[in-house]
């Protein structure tokens, strides 16, 4: 099969899509009878948000189901050697399906672990950067939305130098539509509203892990 046609990209995107759009946050939710997480806790579809309404394997849970949706359409194709322009037309259209989930109204998360999944199964050089300079900044900051822009910049960057063209361009959307995704939180970081990781914010949420 040729992987690489034009019908072949266009069903290759679809089925990715598809895959990215199963909200991990929340099937989770109902599977331990918690509350929906768009509507509670921070109303963001990601790992912290169901930490914080059901616990840790709750969370554990769904951060696999988020990392998978990124791997899986991309390490799948690789095994049936398709090249690289269809594995970075995969990794993109899974990201896009969980930030704009068509199963759940088009309202997704931010889209951190499942870039990552997607960068890991895509270049793993560029996915270990990445996931490096995560838990760098988080560590150093106790910002996690600080963490996920500085990830987005570092991995848009070293696509430029460690990449093929389809990958790079690939990459670098995704950095740009989740650093977008964060406007709010940059506007918080800017006016120093932010909360830090482990802390609770004035309203009594913790900060949101944007997944």
């Amino acid at each position: 099969m040729d992987f690489s046609s034009g019908p072949a990209l266009v069903g290759i995107a679809i089925v990715s899509y598809l895959i990215g759009s199963i909200a991990s946050a929340v099937l989770v939710a109902r599977l331990f009878h918690l509350p929906d997480p768009r509507q509670a806790g921070s109303g963001n579809p990601g790992a912290t948000n169901v930490l914080r309404l059901g616990g840790k394997k709750a969370a554990l849970l769904t951060l696999l189901g988020d990392l998978g949706k990124g791997l899986l359409p991309v390490l799948i194709l690789r095994a049936l050697n398709a090249p690289e322009v269809a594995l970075a037309v995969a990794a993109l259209a899974a990201f896009v399906g969980h930030i704009f989930p068509v199963f759940f109204g088009f309202k997704g998360g931010k889209g951190v672990a499942t870039a990552a999944g997607a960068l890991l199964a895509l270049n793993p050089l560029i996915g270990l950067i990445t996931v490096g300079t995560w838990l760098a900044s988080a560590f150093i900051t106790r910002y996690s939305s600080l963490s996920a822009i500085l990830a987005a910049v570092v991995a848009a960057s070293s696509a430029l130098y460690l990449a093929p063209p389809a990958t790079m361009v690939a990459v670098s959307l995704m950095a740009m539509m989740l650093i977008y995704r964060h406007h709010r939180n940059i506007r918080r970081l800017i006016n120093g509203e932010e909360p830090k990781i482990g802390k609770k914010s004035d309203s009594g949420n913790q900060p949101e892990t944007p997944t």
